[in-house]
């Protein structure tokens, strides 16, 4: 499917009839924990999984959380510190006070509308990850999605930033690029 407003309106759809389960964190996310690594989230809207548990293992770890914090829809995002108050911020988002300190992403877990096993993610439509993920290039990048947002095959944009991996609450999807348009460097 091409059209990607409609298809926007299905997985949406989908996701918000599915009933959320629990989220395991893989091993191969765990091991990377370590003091200082920063972590940036989300604070979910509209059916999106919840990061919650999968922070709260890693805050035990010794790791930062960084929550994004967005202006508007041409502004890029930046990651903030979670430590303080949370406001209100534009499109229903809960984000950090604009003043709190800006943090450099290790790992980037991120919300999406749709996937598939390329990599390839389907984001709100504003080009505020693709952005971040291009600006943050060493980040290792993670989709957080249920199993009903999962697509046979996305068509990537050339400014379109795959992901390395997606977290359902089936499995650990170890993304298998098919699409490379964005030439900035992977992480290993």
């Amino acid at each position: 499917m091409t059209d990607k407003h409609a298809l926007r309106l299905r997985l949406r759809a989908a996701r918000a009839a599915f009933t959320p389960r629990t989220m395991t964190m893989p091993d191969a996310l765990r091991e990377r924990l370590v003091p200082g690594l920063v972590i940036t989230a989300y604070v979910p809207i509209g059916g999106e999984v919840d990061p919650a548990p999968l922070l709260a293992i890693a805050r035990a770890a010794g790791c930062t959380i960084a929550l994004p914090h967005v202006v508007d829809r041409a502004t890029p995002l930046r990651f903030l510190d979670a430590a303080g108050t949370l406001g209100n911020g534009p499109f229903g988002l809960r984000q950090p006070a604009a003043d709190a300190t800006e943090l450099v992403p290790d790992i980037i877990l991120t919300p999406l509308v749709g996937f598939d096993r390329c990599g390839n993610r389907l984001g709100q439509g504003a080009g505020h990850y693709d952005r971040a993920f291009a600006d943050h290039p060493a980040a290792w990048r993670i989709g957080l999605a249920w199993s009903v947002q999962e697509v046979p095959g996305l068509v990537p944009d050339p400014w379109d930033v795959p992901l390395h991996a997606v977290l359902t609450e089936l499995e650990w999807i170890i993304a298998m690029p098919c699409h490379t348009p964005f030439a900035g460097p992977m992480p290993s």
